[in-house]
């Protein structure tokens, strides 16, 4: 009689093949610590922890302390920073930052405040708190001499694992970010003319046949005019908003969101509207716009229209009746074909 000995646990890899998600904000200088499995221990059960260490070269120690930089508010930071990432082990795309359930971190024996508050736990089970990048310089030790250790404890989840990994960034800032955005290039303008002459094709099957389409020259973000228009190569609108604006409000709080339309908008995907470029240069007296069949469009711009109206009044004594005109404001449908 055979007895088959029972296999062995298969354990995560200590350095499985994980990429996290590029941030549009960092410049990755250096890979601290290669994204690392947490791994899953059948020893204990409900908290585990685990321990990581890194060290700096004399270089690497350089480029962090020649960045410090006094913010707003006598605050002090340094813009090369030691980043903490954590994310699922999954190898299938590039992973966002997501934190294990019941997280706690220290950085060389001294615990890192998580960002955020979690909600409250409902019906005893714990809200899941949103994944990001995390500055521990602070709490690192800025010298070659000495090597850094983290210790991480979380709970584990079935069915799923997650990996740790530090990297040496650089933050960078939103008008930065638009100049790298304006170096891409700007979309010809034939591109977004033949996606007007596709919207405006006549549908056989519908009653009613559209004929042109208006189109806002004010950013949905801050109700201002546009400065430099675009959106995402993903998204299937003409409307645009103002680039400048949208990476300002991403470099607060990021969520990468078209404010038109509500899908992603990542920053790799944004591009400038050659032909909204050249109708903000056009016009500079309309924040509206009508677009044509041909792809060619007006400006919307009020008429007016008199009207005379009759007004009676007392003059000395005795009643007139005299012609008052007065003006109201009419769209204006004639359009000058610009191309």
């Amino acid at each position: 009689m055979n007895l088959q000995q029972p296999s062995a646990p298969l354990l995560p890899p200590v350095h499985p093949d994980v990429q996290m998600k590029p941030l549009p904000f960092y410049d990755v200088l250096d890979v601290l610590i290669k994204p690392s499995s947490l791994g899953a221990s059948t020893a204990q059960r409900f908290h585990q922890e685990k321990y990581f260490i890194f060290a700096l070269t004399p270089q690497q120690v350089r480029e962090v302390c020649i960045s410090r930089d006094f913010l707003p508010g006598g605050r002090r930071d340094y813009m090369v920073q030691i980043q903490l990432r954590f994310c699922l082990s999954e190898t299938s795309c590039p992973q966002e930052d997501n934190y294990p359930n019941s997280l706690c971190i220290k950085v060389n024996g001294k615990l890192f405040p998580l960002p955020g508050h979690a909600p409250p736990p409902k019906n005893g089970v714990e809200q899941k708190r949103p994944g990001r990048p995390l500055n521990i310089t602070s709490l690192v030790r800025l010298s070659s001499a000495v090597p850094n250790q983290i210790s991480v404890t979380w709970a584990p989840e079935i069915g799923k694992t997650y990996s740790i990994s530090v990297y040496l960034v650089r933050q960078l800032t939103s008008p930065l970010l638009l100049q790298r955005l304006r170096m891409k290039g700007i979309r010809n303008p034939d591109h977004s003319r033949a996606l007007i002459k596709e919207k405006l094709t006549a549908d056989p099957d519908s009653e009613v046949a559209t004929t042109s389409l208006r189109v806002s020259l004010m950013c949905p973000l801050g109700k201002m005019r546009l400065t430099v228009p675009c959106r995402a190569v993903t998204c299937s609108h003409l409307q645009c908003f103002d680039a400048a604006l949208y990476l300002q409000m991403n470099e607060k709080k990021a969520s990468w969101i078209c404010p038109v339309c509500d899908k992603k908008a990542t920053y790799e995907s944004l591009i400038i509207d050659g032909l909204f470029l050249e109708i903000l240069n056009d016009c500079t007296d309309v924040d509206e716009i009508k677009f044509q069949e041909d792809g060619t469009w007006c400006p919307m711009r009020p008429k007016k229209e008199a009207l005379k109206l009759q007004a009676v009044a007392k003059v000395e004594g005795e009643w007139t009746r005299s012609t008052v005109t007065m003006f109201t404001c009419k769209e204006d449908s004639k359009c000058t074909h610009l191309s």
